[in-house]
C-alpha cells in the first residue's frame, strides 16, 4: 500500500495510468513477456480473467516477470522487490528498467522514474519506451520538454502511440485544440487500444460544447475504463471549469470505483468548493486504497485544521480566516473586499450571482495544499469559481506580499470567470487580473523584473495566440513570471490604445466561445501576427531605457554599494541620481533609492532623505522598515497627512507591525479621525501588545471622539482591568460616566 518507498519521492503526475501494453513484447535472457503483454491487455479491457493471469506471473521463475504479476495486482512492495532482483540479474537490461520506472510513475514518485529512464538510456540511448516515460514524467510536471522526449521517442519507434498521446495532452492543455486532435487521432490510427488518445479527442469536443462518440467508443471497448474520464475531469480543472470537472471524476469513480487517483482528485476538487463531507469521503477512499500522493494526505490535514478557522459573513461575501489572526486581519480585509465588490460591478458592469468566499491562510504550506497539482500560478492567491484561497500577510516575510492587491487581483478572476462561464483563455484573465492591480492603485502592480527585461530584449515573449503555454508549460525557469508581465502589458496595450471598453468587448467575447485568434481579429480588425508586431514595438519603445542601460545600471549599482559601506556618501549621492532613473522600476533590496536616502541622512539633509524616500514608495516600494523611516521623515517635515498615506501603504503589505499601527492610530487622531484611529488601536490589540492597560485606553479614546461611548465604556473597564490603579483610564471612566 506505501508504493515504492525505496527510492525518493518525487513530484505528483496527473493520475494513475495503466502501464502501456504495446511495447511489452520483447526478449530478455531468451524469456517471452508475451503472457505479460496479454494480461495488461485483459486488465486495460476490464476482463475479470486479469487477475489469474497476474497471479500466474507471480509464480514464473524470472523475476522481472513475477514484477509484472505483483504489479497487475497492486502488491507495489512486491513488484519493487522484484524489479530490483531482476535490475541486479540483468544489469545491462534496459527494458527492465524502463519497466520500473512506468512503476515509480503509477506510484507517484516521478523522479525515481526519470532516474530509472535515464539508466535504461545509458545502457541503449535509442531506447523509445524510456523516452516515452520521460515524456510521461515532463507531462504531469507540466515541463515542456514532454514534446522533445515524446518525439525522441517517435523518432526510435514512429508505432508508439503513447508519444502521440503525450503530444497530444500537452496541446490542449496549451488551448491549442487542432494540435491535439492531429496527435490524438494519429495514436488512435495506429492502436485501436490508444483509449486516452480517444479520450483527449472526446475532452477536446467536449470543451468546446460539441457532442462527441468518443467516451462510448472507449466503453465499448473497456466498460469500467474510469481514467476516460479522469482526463477529461483533468481538463476541465486546468481549464478552470471546476465544477465540470468534478462531474467528470465522479464519473470515473462510476466506472472505476477501485481508482485511488480518480477518488483522491474528486475529494480535492469537492474540497476547494466546500463541499466537505463528500471531500473527506472520496479523500479517505483514496488514502485508506492506497494513494500515495502527497496532495491526498495533505489536503486531509488541511480539513482537519479547518476547526481552527472561524468565518464572518454578510450578503455577499464571507471571510474564513484563521482564529489567532482573525480580530486583526478582519477589519482590513473585509472593508478592502467591499470595495472591490462595490468598484468591480461599476467597472464589470455585472453583478456576481452569489456571495464570495476569500480564505487566508497563515502557513503558506495549507494554501499550497490548495492548489497542488494547478499549473502557472502565482504563489499568492488562486481562484475557485467564487472560493478564492490567498496567503496571509503573516505567511510571508515583511514586505513580500502585498495582500491587497493579490485580492484585487484574484477578485478580478471571480468576475471574469463568472461572466464567461469560465470559457476564458488563461493569458487574458491572468493578463486583465495583473492590470487591474495597477488600474487600482499605480504603486501596487508588479514592477518591470530582470526576467522580463531579458525576455524583451532576447526575443522571448511568445505571440498572443500562444501566450497560454508560458503559463502551462514553460520552457525556462522564468517563463511563468514573464507571462504575467505580458498579459498585464498587453491589457494596458489594449486599454491604452483602444479604451478599457475593448477589454470589456473582449470578456463578452470569450463568454460567447471565442477563441483568442478570433477574438483578436473581430476586435482589432487584424491577424494576431500583426497584433503582435503593434504591442512588440509599443513595450519595446516604453522599456528601451531599462533594457538597453540595464548592464550599466548593475555595474554602477555595486559600486553604490561598495561606496556605502566606506561611507562615501558623496560618491553614492553622485552615481545614485546618474543612474537611478536607468532602472527605476527596481524597489528590491540594495535599491538606488535607499542609498540615496541613507547618503542625504548621513549628510543631514532630510529634505532630500525624504524626496528618495517618497520616490520609493510611489514606484512601488514595500520594505515596511523604509516606509516607517519615510512616514517618520514625513512626520518632522509637518506633512502629517502624506505620513498617513504612506502607513496606510503600509497597511495594504503587512498588517503585523504594532508600531506602524500605533503611530498611524496616533495620526488619526490628531487629524480628527478618531473611527480610523479606532481601527488601528484595535490592531495593536489584536497583536498582543505587552501594554494591555495603554492599548484599551487608547482605544476607548478613540471610541469617546466618535462618539461611541459605551464601546469606549467597555475598552476603558479593561484597561483598568489591566491596570486597576492607570490614573488617566480613571479619569476617562468618570467622563464617560457623565455621558449618556
Amino acid at each position: 500500500m506505501k508504493g515504492c518507498e525505496d527510492r525518493r519521492r518525487g513530484r505528483l503526475p496527473i493520475g494513475r495510468r495503466l502501464p502501456a501494453c504495446t511495447t511489452l513484447l520483447f526478449i530478455l535472457g531468451g524469456i517471452a513477456y508475451g503472457q505479460a503483454e496479454q494480461c495488461w491487455n485483459l486488465k486495460k479491457h476490464g476482463d475479470p480473467g486479469a487477475k489469474a493471469c497476474f497471479e500466474k506471473l507471480t509464480r514464473a521463475v524470472d523475476a522481472a516477470t513475477q514484477a509484472e504479476g505483483w504489479w497487475g495486482l497492486d502488491d507495489y512492495k512486491a513488484s519493487n522487490e522484484a524489479f530490483r532482483a531482476a535490475v541486479k540479474a540483468r544489469p545491462k537490461d534496459a527494458h527492465v528498467r524502463v519497466r520500473w520506472g512506468r512503476l515509480f510513475l503509477e506510484r507517484a514518485q516521478p523522479a525515481d522514474a526519470a532516474d530509472l529512464f535515464q539508466e535504461a538510456l545509458d545502457i541503449d540511448k535509442e531506447n523509445a519506451d524510456a523516452y516515452v516515460g520521460l515524456a510521461i514524467a515532463a507531462s504531469d510536471a507540466f515541463e515542456a520538454k514532454a514534446v522533445e522526449f515524446a518525439e525522441k521517442a517517435l523518432k526510435s519507434n514512429p508505432k508508439l502511440y503513447e508519444a502521440h498521446e503525450v503530444i497530444a495532452q500537452v496541446a490542449l492543455e496549451d488551448n491549442n485544440p487542432k494540435k491535439a486532435r492531429e496527435e490524438a487521432q494519429k495514436a488512435v490510427d495506429i492502436s485501436p487500444d490508444a483509449f486516452d488518445a480517444m479520450a483527449i479527442l472526446g475532452t477536446a469536443d467536449l470543451l468546446e460544447d460539441k457532442q462527441t462518440d468518443w467516451f462510448n467508443k472507449i466503453l465499448k471497448a473497456s466498460p469500467h475504463y474510469g481514467q476516460a474520464y479522469e482526463i477529461a475531469g483533468h481538463f476541465f480543472v486546468i481549464n478552470r471549469r471546476y465544477r465540470e470537472g468534478i462531474e467528470y471524476y465522479r464519473k470515473a469513480v462510476a466506472l472505476d470505483p477501485s481508482s485511488w487517483s480518480a477518488k483522491g482528485q474528486l475529494g480535492i476538487e469537492l474540497m476547494r468548493f466546500g463541499q466537505n463531507d463528500e471531500a473527506r469521503a472520496n479523500l479517505e477512499a483514496a488514502f485508506n486504497a492506497g494513494d500515495p500522493r502527497k496532495a491526498t494526505s495533505n489536503t486531509l490535514k488541511l480539513m482537519d485544521s479547518y476547526k481552527n478557522y472561524v468565518e464572518y459573513k454578510t450578503p455577499t461575501t464571507t471571510l474564513k480566516l484563521e482564529k489567532k489572526e482573525a480580530d486583526l486581519l478582519r477589519p482590513y480585509f473585509q472593508s478592502e473586499l467591499d470595495r472591490v465588490i462595490a468598484t468591480y460591478e461599476k467597472k464589470y458592469h455585472y453583478k456576481l450571482p452569489g456571495p464570495v468566499q476569500i480564505e487566508v491562510y497563515p502557513l503558506h504550506e495549507d494554501f499550497a495544499v490548495r492548489t497542488m497539482g494547478l499549473p502557472g500560478l502565482g504563489a499568492l492567491g488562486v481562484t475557485f469559481g467564487q472560493v478564492v484561497a490567498m496567503d496571509s500577510p503573516s505567511g510571508r516575510k515583511p514586505g513580500d506580499f502585498h495582500w491587497a492587491s493579490t485580492l484585487w487581483h484574484e477578485m478580478s478572476h471571480v468576475y471574469v470567470l463568472s461572466m464567461t462561464d469560465h470559457r476564458v483563455p488563461r493569458w487574458f484573465t491572468e493578463g486583465l487580473a495583473v492590470y487591474e492591480e495597477t488600474a487600482t492603485q499605480p504603486d501596487w502592480g508588479d514592477r518591470l523584473d530582470h526576467e522580463s527585461m531579458m525576455a524583451i530584449k532576447n526575443h522571448k515573449l511568445l505571440p498572443i495566440a500562444e501566450l497560454d503555454r508560458g503559463f502551462i508549460h514553460p520552457s525556462y525557469p522564468s517563463q511563468v513570471t514573464v507571462s504575467y508581465f505580458q498579459g498585464g502589458q498587453i491589457c494596458e496595450f489594449i486599454a491604452g490604445k483602444w479604451g478599457y471598453d475593448k477589454l470589456l468587448a473582449m470578456i463578452k467575447d470569450f463568454g460567447n466561445k471565442m477563441d483568442t485568434v478570433d477574438v483578436v481579429t473581430k476586435e482589432f480588425q487584424m491577424k494576431p501576427e500583426e497584433f503582435d508586431t503593434q504591442f512588440l514595438t509599443w513595450l519595446e519603445a516604453r522599456t528601451k531605457t531599462q533594457v538597453e542601460n540595464f548592464d550599466t545600471w548593475a555595474k554602477h549599482l555595486k559600486e553604490i554599494s561598495a561606496n556605502s559601506k566606506t561611507k562615501d556618501w558623496d560618491a553614492v549621492i553622485k552615481q545614485g541620481l546618474a543612474i537611478r532613473d536607468l532602472y527605476p522600476d527596481y524597489v528590491e533590496l540594495g535599491n538606488v533609492y535607499d542609498f540615496l536616502a541613507q547618503a542625504y541622512l548621513a549628510k543631514n539633509d532630510k529634505p532630500k532623505a525624504m524626496e528618495q524616500l517618497e520616490a520609493y514608495s510611489k514606484i512601488g516600494g514595500r520594505d515596511p522598515v523604509t516606509l516607517k523611516q519615510l512616514a517618520q521623515l514625513q512626520v518632522e517635515a509637518g506633512k502629517k497627512t502624506d505620513a498617513v498615506k504612506t502607513l496606510e501603504r503600509l497597511n495594504v503589505i503587512y498588517l503585523e507591525d504594532e508600531q506602524a499601527h500605533q503611530r498611524l492610530g496616533d495620526l488619526y487622531l490628531e487629524l480628527g479621525n478618531p473611527t480610523l484611529a479606532a481601527r488601528e488601536y484595535g490592531a495593536v490589540l489584536a497583536l498582543g501588545t505587552v501594554d494591555k492597560a495603554g492599548g484599551h485606553y487608547q482605544l476607548a479614546k478613540a471610541l469617546t471622539q466618535a462618539k461611541k461611548f459605551d464601546d469606549a465604556r467597555d475598552e476603558v473597564l479593561s484597561a483598568l482591568e489591566a491596570a486597576p490603579s492607570y490614573k488617566p483610564a480613571q479619569k476617562l471612566l468618570l467622563e464617560l460616566n457623565t455621558k449618556q
